[in-house]
C-alpha cells in the first residue's frame, strides 16, 4: 500500500509539473485567457497588430485611487503593472479625435450611446461606485477609451476614464471564445 501511495504521489507531482510547464509555455508564446465579463470569455493570442479602434487589448490600468479600491473590492486582481495592478482586457471603443461624454445615461462616442455603458451606482455588495464624468471630451492621439461591448457590469472607462496608449501592452486576437 505504501509503495502505491509513493508512486501516486510521485506521478501526481510529475503530472503537476508537466501541466505547469505547459501553462508557462503557452504564456510565453502569447496565449492569454480571459475569464472576465469585459470581453468574450475564452483564449486570446497576443499580436503585433496596430492599436486601433475596435481592437481588443491587454493593458495596465491607470494608477488612480479608484483602482486601489477596485483591487480591495475584487473588481480586478493584483499583478505586475505599476501600482501592483493586474492586466486588464477591454475593447477600444473610442480613439483619437472621438468626442466622449460620460454621464448617468452612459457613454456616448460622437453622440452615439454605447450599448452596455450605463454606469452602475453600486456594486453587488451595495458599495457606491465612483464614476468618471465628462460632458464633452475629445480624445487626443495618445488616449483611448477602453470599454466592454458585451456586459453591463464590466469595470471599464465608465469608472476610470481614458487610458494612455502607453499603458497598452498588446493587441489580443480571439482564438476560441464563448
Amino acid at each position: 500500500m505504501n509503495q502505491f501511495l509513493n508512486r501516486l504521489t510521485v506521478n501526481t507531482a510529475i503530472g503537476s509539473a508537466v501541466f505547469l510547464l505547459f501553462l508557462f509555455t503557452c504564456y510565453l508564446v502569447g496565449v492569454r485567457v480571459n475569464t472576465s465579463k469585459s470581453i468574450p470569455i475564452g483564449l486570446y493570442w497576443t499580436s503585433r497588430k496596430p492599436i486601433e479602434k475596435g481592437a481588443y487589448v491587454l493593458f495596465c490600468p491607470p494608477q488612480v485611487a479608484l483602482l486601489n479600491d477596485a483591487i480591495k473590492r475584487g473588481y480586478i486582481g493584483a499583478g505586475f503593472c505599476p501600482g501592483d495592478y493586474g492586466y486588464m482586457m477591454k475593447r477600444i471603443l473610442a480613439a483619437k479625435n472621438d468626442a466622449v461624454s460620460i454621464d448617468d445615461e452612459g457613454v456616448r462616442v460622437n453622440g452615439q450611446l454605447l450599448p452596455f455603458s450605463t454606469p452602475i451606482k453600486a456594486d453587488k455588495s451595495g458599495r457606491p461606485l465612483t464614476r468618471f464624468r465628462t460632458t464633452h471630451f475629445t480624445l487626443d492621439a495618445s488616449e483611448v477609451l477602453l470599454m466592454t461591448d458585451v456586459s453591463s457590469t464590466s469595470f471599464d472607462a465608465r469608472y476610470f476614464g481614458p487610458v494612455k496608449l502607453s499603458q497598452i501592452k498588446t493587441v489580443i486576437i480571439p482564438v476560441i471564445t464563448w
